[in-house]
């Protein structure tokens, strides 16, 4: 039989996630409260809050971490069904699409940290590679973002004709490169640089420039340019 006492019901109402959330508002909750919410309920022996809790422990309360767990990854938490799973991934990828569309309204590139706050949220989490090029006009103003690639980065992956092609259609001045790396590792391989260089060299004879090329990882990244790897 279930403990009463681990029934959030019996809690004061103060401190059920719900009722705190209107009461003091949305941030007064922590990550744990905010997926109670959506888990609605425990299991026998945990209330939604301390399952929650578990859930976030197992990614080392990285929410990021979370966003990139299946629902064959959650399932196999005690109470947790394919209901409440795609209740969890839906909210994640919710909060992960208003980061990408706060990141839109602002893109116009200044720095390599613009860059990466516009393309974190698409490919940060993502468990393969993607390869993708930013087109840009004189003011650094996106005018449109073009995946090439998935899966990995290799020089028959990328055609340069498709990258010039596009950039000469919307009269782009200028292009970034970006790729993810889901392993963590901000170091460019061999063929990143390979790649790159020549992308740069197509470009130049367009009168097309190569601002810089990304390594994206869920937090952090390498700016070919910051680095000056370019020349």
């Amino acid at each position: 039989m279930k403990n009463k006492s681990l029934t959030i019901k019996n809690w004061n109402e103060d401190d059920r996630p719900r009722e705190k959330l209107l009461l003091k508002g949305k941030e007064s909750l922590s990550d744990a409260e905010l997926i109670a919410i959506l888990l609605g309920s425990g299991n026998n022996d945990e209330n939604a809050v301390e399952l929650a809790k578990r859930i976030l422990s197992s990614v080392e309360n990285n929410l990021n971490e979370l966003g990139r767990l299946t629902v064959n990854d959650l399932i196999k938490f005690k109470g947790i069904g394919e209901a409440k799973a795609v209740s969890v991934i839906t909210a994640l990828e919710i909060g992960r699409r208003r980061r990408h569309e706060e990141a839109v309204k602002r893109a116009k590139i200044k720095s390599s940290k613009d860059v990466f706050d516009l393309m974190q949220p698409l490919i940060g989490d993502l468990s393969y590679e993607e390869f993708w090029i930013l087109y840009l006009n004189n003011s650094n103003k996106v005018l449109h973002k073009m995946n090439l690639s998935k899966g990995g980065i290799t020089g028959t992956l990328v055609d340069n004709r498709l990258v010039l092609k596009k950039a000469l259609e919307i009269n782009a001045t200028a292009i970034i490169l970006c790729h993810n790396h889901p392993s963590g590792t901000l170091s460019p391989s061999n063929s990143d640089i390979s790649l790159t260089k020549r992308i740069k060299a197509a470009s130049e004879v367009m009168d097309i420039k190569t601002l810089d090329h990304l390594i994206i990882t869920q937090k952090k990244y390498y700016s070919f340019a910051d680095e000056n790897m370019l020349s």
